[in-house]
């Protein structure tokens, strides 16, 4: 995201369309007509088809997107620009912190043997993670009480 930000201050005068602001927000053009809709980034210049963001568009969109990626809800991360702070430590000393929260993929690799894998971590290859599977198949057998019968789930 740095090298990202460094890139933007370096194009003064950088316009984009919502879709390519969509796609260097790493968000959908209905995320940012929504986030623009709730107040969390400022209209475009201009309308329609000739509507342009400019870098500080870009810049406030990176920044609501990390701090729900902190698991802010959006009224927090609309307190959290409007005031410079994220109040995650009153939160704390009042032990009214919501659970982080963070996307996760699931991948059965055997029966019994499942795979979660943090959203910000990008997935192997299928080819990769069907290795993966068949050595889970071959190498973890299920506990049968001395009975060597594989199951066929």
């Amino acid at each position: 995201m740095q090298q990202l930000l460094s890139y933007i201050s370096s194009v003064s005068d950088a316009r984009y369309d919502v879709g390519e602001l969509a796609t260097l927000g790493g968000v959908s053009r209905r995320t940012v007509r929504y986030y623009v809709q709730e107040g969390l980034l400022t209209p475009p210049d201009g309308l329609g088809r000739g509507a342009r963001y400019g870098e500080g568009h870009l810049e406030r969109l990176l920044k609501v997107r990390s701090l729900q990626e902190q698991g802010l809800t959006l009224d927090e991360v609309r307190h959290a620009l409007r005031t410079g702070k994220d109040d995650s430590e009153s939160r704390e000393r009042d032990g009214a912190v919501p659970p982080r929260r963070s996307v996760l993929t699931r991948i059965e690799l055997a029966p019994g043997v499942e795979l979660l894998v943090d959203g910000r971590i990008r997935l192997p290859s299928p080819g990769k993670l069907e290795e993966l599977s068949d050595w889970c198949r071959k190498n973890l057998q299920r506990e049968t009480g001395g009975d060597d019968v594989e199951h066929g789930d």
